[in-house]
């Protein structure tokens, strides 16, 4: 009869190998996201939107998900930036008039609280638009193959013979 030892850790072993090959993904996944966020940092032209650029990832229905995206203070300008806009008229919204009808919203803008390059605006007032400032696909276009550099250079620091190191901080 032969007697095996060991098994239980072997099996262990194997067992724990999926999770620590996902958290090693998302290092990676991080990694390269971090390299196309610093560049998109860079390259944006408002302090507001750089501010909101974060890293995030996540593992879901077996994916490995790493984004770059402009969440927080400021993330509302990131689009207008990116892609501009077009000529549009602003207006007063209802709910921001706080009670005032547009002849006491007018009267204050002759007293001076609505002027805008020293000329009275009225009821509306014609934005001519704003050209755009891509930072984001800019970044991914020109860091693309630095980024996937970094995942595998985060990759290949975590793998050895004797296994895959999971902590230790970032790349």
């Amino acid at each position: 009869m032969v007697n095996v030892k060991g098994r239980s850790e072997v099996k262990r072993f194997i067992g724990g190998i999926p999770a620590e090959v996902a958290t090693l993904l998302r290092g990676a996944g991080r990694a390269g996201a971090t390299v196309i966020a610093d560049e998109a940092k860079d390259r944006v032209i408002s302090r507001e939107v750089r501010g909101a650029i974060k890293v995030a990832t996540k593992a879901e229905d077996g994916r490995i998900i790493a984004k770059v995206q402009v969440k927080g203070p400021g993330a509302y300008i990131a689009p207008w930036l990116e892609y501009g806009t077009d000529p549009h008229f602003i207006s007063v919204d209802d709910s921001q008039r706080g009670g005032m009808s547009i002849g006491k919203i007018n009267e204050r803008v002759k007293a001076g609280s609505l002027v805008i390059g020293g000329k009275f605006v009225g009821k509306t007032v014609h934005h001519p638009g704003s050209r755009p400032h891509p930072f984001l696909r800019v970044a991914l276009d020109t860091k693309e193959s630095e980024a996937r550099n970094a995942a595998q250079a985060f990759i290949n620091s975590r793998i050895s013979k004797t296994g895959i190191r999971t902590g230790g901080g970032d790349a």
